[in-house]
């Protein structure tokens, strides 16, 4: 059986002690991979572990998401991918044709046109005729545009 069988998308992750996370890594928070953006600890009790709180923001949808670990216990760190893209096309369904460095091609991202704005300037920016560099971020088996540059 495949570790990616249950589709929770955990293989795409390492094993990282609560303890050693810090601001700004990546940890998977309530199955959501996020960016730390507070982390602090608090001391041992009456009975038990030093426990961490750890507040983060999910790297696609922008929500927050917080969680309390023990820091001797185990948390997954999601592992993140930035890839560069030059755009070829956008086609009337809001599909984009990417090329990346080998000039393999691609047509399997879509623009959301309505809710985000990065995705609206980018076709805004493709139909006046310029040449733009998509960054695409991947992690957990999701793909989402975060970013454009026009091509120099």
């Amino acid at each position: 059986m495949a570790d990616d069988a249950s589709g929770s998308g955990a293989s795409d992750c390492i094993p990282i002690q609560a303890g050693a996370l810090k601001k700004g890594s990546h940890v998977v928070l309530k199955g959501f991979p996020c960016k730390i953006v507070d982390y602090s600890t608090s001391k041992t009790g009456k009975h038990g572990h030093a426990k961490a709180n750890i507040t983060g923001i999910d790297i696609f949808t922008q929500r927050k998401y917080e969680d309390i670990s023990p820091t001797s216990h185990n948390m997954l760190q999601p592992l993140v991918n930035r890839n560069d893209f030059q755009l070829v096309d956008v086609d009337d369904e809001a599909y984009v044709t990417l090329m990346d460095s080998k000039n393999d091609t691609r047509s399997d991202l879509k623009l959301d046109l309505d809710g985000d704005d990065v995705h609206k300037k980018i076709k805004e920016e493709f139909d006046n005729g310029k040449d733009l560099v998509l960054t695409v971020l991947a992690a957990m088996k999701t793909e989402k545009i975060i970013a454009w540059k026009e091509l120099q």
